[in-house]
């Protein structure tokens, strides 16, 4: 149902190495480069989760309530993102473990603060 995602950045340089090194460990690869921004994907037919400038040229900011959850194989996959993102310099916002109904999760800020969370579904 989701095609795409994007997150705003206000400096693209760090965003893209941020979230190049996060994103490897899903085997997501680049599918497009421009001037505003890089999206990854691990395949033309999935969803793809993209880090953009603003297309109006104002300055991107954080939205309220607003996250995307990057499906993870497992809960080891998961405890690898989350412990990636921190050392890239995210801020952590909820440490892996289990969220009830079986759902794993953990959260993070990104460097422009947006919120983010690696999940998986164990029995």
């Amino acid at each position: 149902m989701i095609g795409y995602t994007s997150v705003g950045t206000n400096d693209l340089e760090k965003a893209v190495h941020f979230y190049g090194e996060l994103l490897s460990l899903l085997g997501a690869k680049p599918f497009f480069k421009s001037e505003r921004g890089v999206g990854w994907g691990t395949s033309p037919d999935k969803p793809m989760f993209s880090v953009l400038k603003p297309f109006d040229g104002q300055r991107a900011t954080v939205g309220n309530g607003a996250m995307v959850a990057l499906s993870a194989a497992n809960p080891e996959q998961v405890q690898a993102l989350h412990a990636k993102a921190l050392q890239l310099g995210a801020q952590d916002e909820g440490a892996p473990g289990l969220r009830g109904s079986g759902f794993y999760g953990a959260y993070f800020r990104d460097l422009d603060g947006n919120k983010l969370a690696a999940y998986c579904m164990v029995s």
